[in-house]
């Protein structure tokens, strides 16, 4: 591999998400499904990381390890743990957090919901609740006007196509649901809770005259959809269809307010507009489709990772330039990562993706940030404790912190802004 370097204005850090790294809340729908059983490796969120406990320590590593920025995730069960009532203590210790990030001159980036709610509203139904807009905004106006002297940059809601699968088509997540009409309607409720809490966000900050460049917008999980056979029809039609209904449908009503016809007549009209200051993507693979038998599976040539998903570096530059060219927006990569157990492939991965995301800025397409997924192991949903995805690695039982080799690595490209020839020899890239 040959060295490259980034400009000088692009940011490097790292991202996690409230209950994965968090432990201790046992007031959301996650902790409740866990307790049903459903995690692969029986663990639970209560442990995960101990990261409300220990995150001064935390935030020392990222400062340790150079890096600028830290998407961050706040838990609407700890802030709202009841229906109208606010915890002040919830939101003091988000503000300490927030306030030792930026002693360590680390700039965070607030998500306001990472796939979890507080339990009460799982008991009104959660995004398939009538109520749900009017219940994201009461939310969202008590956050920003807490937080929003410290915080300018938001994102509103992650991965939402994800948690519309596994949650209302695949039934593996909570609510366990296979239901394809209350699927439509969660996806029309998620895109209006956006499209207000951006208008909120925007409207409170420059009302109450808060610092910083507010920025607000969706982490996206976009991946490649290629056809398994080049110049077939039915593969590239279904590969197609499948890139729209999973992640194209979402992201151009929650950027727009609207979609391409015939789909726009399907969702409720009058939203026309902007709603996203950056297109944040969230990359892992890719999808190679065959329309014989209507499966997506990786090719037997392509490497993987410990989930059995396809490393294809190449997706993440495909993406930034679509993306880029449908919405003239700038990108920020507020997801990329590998579940590796072992420390083997995540040197590579970064050191790939990366150059991936450099190539596309030499095209001339504002890629201003990568946020590495993630800071540390965490509990990484239906696969519990067994998957690991961090920088840094932690020792369940003691709760030790150990920054892995790839942590290291990583930690050298935040320094230096780029792969330098001696990291190239050093980790024999």
């Amino acid at each position: 591999m040959k060295p490259f370097t980034f400009p000088k204005n692009f940011l490097f850090g790292s991202a996690t998400a409230g209950v994965q790294v968090e432990g201790g809340d046992r007031n959301n729908n996650w902790y409740v499904w866990a307790e049903q059983g459903h995690i692969k490796d029986g663990s639970d969120i209560l442990r995960a990381g101990d990261h409300w406990n220990r995150y001064r320590e935390d935030v020392a590593l990222l400062s340790q390890m150079h890096h600028q920025i830290y998407r961050m995730g706040i838990e609407w069960s700890r802030i709202e743990p009841e229906k109208g009532r606010f915890d002040e203590k919830a939101i003091a210790h988000y503000r300490e957090v927030i306030a030792c990030l930026l002693r360590n001159n680390i700039r965070p980036l607030v998500t306001l919901h990472h796939f979890t709610y507080p339990i009460w509203l799982d008991k009104e139904d959660g995004f398939a609740s009538k109520q749900i807009v009017t219940y994201f905004e009461r939310y969202t106006e008590y956050v920003v006007e807490q937080l929003g002297d410290l915080v300018s940059e938001y994102i509103t809601i992650n991965e939402p196509n994800v948690f519309l699968l596994n949650g209302y088509v695949a039934g593996m997540w909570p609510p366990g649901k296979k239901d394809i009409p209350l699927a439509y309607r969660v996806f029309v409720n998620m895109s209006l809770c956006h499209i207000a809490a951006y208008e909120i966000i925007h409207r409170i900050r420059r009302q109450r005259h808060f610092p910083g460049k507010t920025m607000v917008g969706v982490a996206n999980h976009l991946r490649v959809f290629d056809p398994l056979r080049k110049g077939h029809t039915l593969d590239h039609f279904l590969a197609e269809k499948q890139q729209f209904f999973f992640q194209d449908a979402f992201a151009d009503y929650m950027t727009t307010g609207t979609l391409p016809f015939p789909a726009k007549l399907c969702v409720p009209s009058g939203y026309e507009g902007h709603y996203a200051d950056f297109i944040g993507i969230n990359y892992y693979s890719r999808n190679i489709v065959n329309a014989v038998d209507l499966t997506t599976f990786v090719q037997p040539d392509r490497p993987v990772n410990d989930l059995g998903w396809e490393i294809y570096p190449d997706g993440l530059r495909i993406l930034c330039e679509t993306f880029y060219e449908r919405y003239h927006l700038p990108i920020w990569i507020t997801e990329n990562g590998v579940c590796d157990n072992n420390d083997v492939l995540r040197v590579r991965f970064i050191a790939g993706h990366l150059r991936a995301v450099k190539e596309a800025i030499d095209k001339g397409v504002p890629v201003e940030r990568y946020y590495h997924w993630s800071l540390m192991d965490n509990f990484e949903w239906l696969e519990g404790e067994s998957a690991r995805f961090g920088l840094v690695y932690i020792d369940y039982e003691s709760q030790r912190r150990i920054i892995k080799k790839s942590g290291k690595f990583y930690a050298k490209i935040c320094e230096n802004g780029g792969c330098t020839e001696d990291l190239v020899k050093e980790y024999h890239l």
